[in-house]
């Protein structure tokens, strides 16, 4: 019997318990990415080392205390990790080994993960698809299709079984829509909740996991975060303090206590005052149809769970949308610049000379992020929990060498594809990803959740009651 393909909290719960070795689990996981990556493209570079790094975990003193006792975990190759190189998708990035983990890499490993690869992204993490000079990333329920970007390869390789867990991070939407193209759900933290990348955008991307199922991101996510009390949040809504004091019962003795039945599998009844937007985008901009009746029936889902559920008629303002666009291709421009222009590709540059100039012309997008940060999202979002809206536009263009192409291009299919994320990250609240229907094209669809900062454990208590009404499934031909 394979590990690959199974939970991360089952994987834990069996080498912590000495059911399974750490080094096997690992092992099993090397084969699933040798037989299936061919097909899907998601990893840059894949970790034998990665048996010798299992085997030190299950050398560790504290090995039945590790939430992530010898899971795999594929890592973003935006993120560092000691003794690889960090391409970010470029040839034009140094091919030097990093000397030391990213912090969240470095929690991880704390807690036990063993890292087996890091995934393919577009260059510089630019743009919505996942095609670069390593490869191009390809969707894992249809070739010929992209994977989503630009966390593209971690999404592939959760969704394709290769790994039970995945490290990305989202400036754009960047965890949100790989996730929804490939079907696994995703969480972008609000600011400040965990360690953000070392080019972080100016403050617009953070770090977060892609898991196939909601409690393996609940645990991913209180392990990144540094907060054990979101693991158990899928279950209330809330977070839950891992080790709560017993309580007296009014029916007893005043020595005697009762203690807490254990939590059942599934999440718990909770209320919470649910929005739902099936067309969010500015007037004139095109919502898919079938996205438009998943965002209902996702609210029609919480509505029989107990939620208050109301639906909002208003949409973007046309000036956040011009302001997101701008501050996109500024921090392009900004990423682009350390390196030798020659050696990107032709859509890396012309979508930093975009940038430039909008730099230029004092059009970066920051006034309009200051406004939508100071006041605008607070006022547009009303006072609901949660909402949820579509979280894309459009099923996933194909699976390409957009990177050979310019700037209109692509960013007319990145803008009409991808267009229902990167409001969040002008504010900085919480947002995810959670598959909960099939399209007619046979691609999965991806509601988009999004609370007000802290709202994370709401997030995974509505996702966690989605899933369970929409069990995920695995794309054809990856489903053992």
């Amino acid at each position: 019997m394979s590990w690959a393909g199974r939970s991360a909290t089952e994987i834990a719960a069996a080498v912590r318990q000495g059911k399974v070795a750490a080094a096997a689990v690992a092992e099993d996981h090397l084969r699933a990415i040798a037989e299936r990556d061919p097909r899907v493209g998601a990893f840059r570079a894949v970790r034998e080392r990665a048996i010798k790094e299992a085997e030190d975990v299950q050398d560790r003193r504290d090995l039945s205390e590790l939430p992530l006792a010898g899971v795999p975990v594929a890592v973003k190759d935006n993120l560092e990790v000691a003794g690889e190189p960090m391409r970010a998708g470029s040839a034009a990035t140094s091919a030097e080994p990093k000397t030391a983990d990213h912090e969240t890499v470095a929690r991880l490993r704390a807690a036990g993960a063993v890292v087996i690869g890091l995934t393919n992204v577009p260059e510089l993490t630019l743009v919505g698809f996942g095609d670069s000079v390593y490869g191009t990333v390809r969707n894992p329920w249809d070739t010929a299709r992209t994977a989503g970007g630009s966390s593209s390869g971690s999404a592939a390789a959760v969704a394709a079984g290769m790994v039970p867990l995945a490290l990305g991070n989202d400036g754009m939407g960047s965890l949100r829509i790989p996730a929804a193209c490939c079907g696994v759900p995703a969480l972008k933290p609000g600011t400040g909740l965990v360690p953000a990348p070392t080019d972080d955008w100016r403050g617009l991307s953070e770090n977060g996991p892609i898991a196939a199922n909601i409690p393996d991101l609940a645990l991913m996510l209180s392990v990144l975060a540094g907060d054990p009390s979101l693991a158990e949040a899928w279950r209330s809504g809330r977070r839950t303090e891992p080790s709560r004091p017993p309580l007296r019962s009014v029916w007893a003795d005043d020595e005697a206590v009762w203690e807490p039945p254990p939590p059942k599998n599934g999440p718990e009844p909770f209320d919470l005052r649910v929005a739902y937007a099936p067309q969010p985008l500015p007037v004139g901009a095109p919502m898919d149809g079938e996205f438009r009746s998943a965002v209902r029936g996702a609210a029609e889902t919480l509505r029989q769970a107990g939620h208050t559920v109301v639906e909002r008629t208003n949409r973007f303002p046309a000036w956040l949308a011009t302001a997101t666009m701008a501050a996109w291709l500024a921090r392009a421009a900004e990423s682009a610049a350390p390196h030798d222009p020659h050696a990107l590709e032709r859509r890396s540059r012309a979508l930093a000379r975009a940038g430039r100039v909008l730099n230029r012309l004092g059009a970066n997008g920051d006034r309009g992020r200051d406004r939508w940060r100071g006041y605008g999202a607070d006022q547009w979002f009303g006072d609901a929990d949660v909402l949820v809206t579509p979280a894309l536009a459009a099923i996933p263009p194909k699976a390409e060498r957009w990177g050979e192409r310019g700037f209109v291009r692509n960013a007319l299919v990145n803008v009409r594809y991808a267009s229902a994320t990167g409001a969040w990250n002008m504010c900085g609240w919480p947002a995810m990803a959670v598959p909960v229907a099939t399209h007619s094209s046979g691609l999965p669809i991806a509601v988009q959740l999004i609370a007000p900062p802290g709202g994370e454990p709401h997030l995974l208590g509505l996702a966690a009651q989605l899933q369970t009404a929409h069990p995920p499934i695995r794309p054809p031909g990856f489903s053992s």
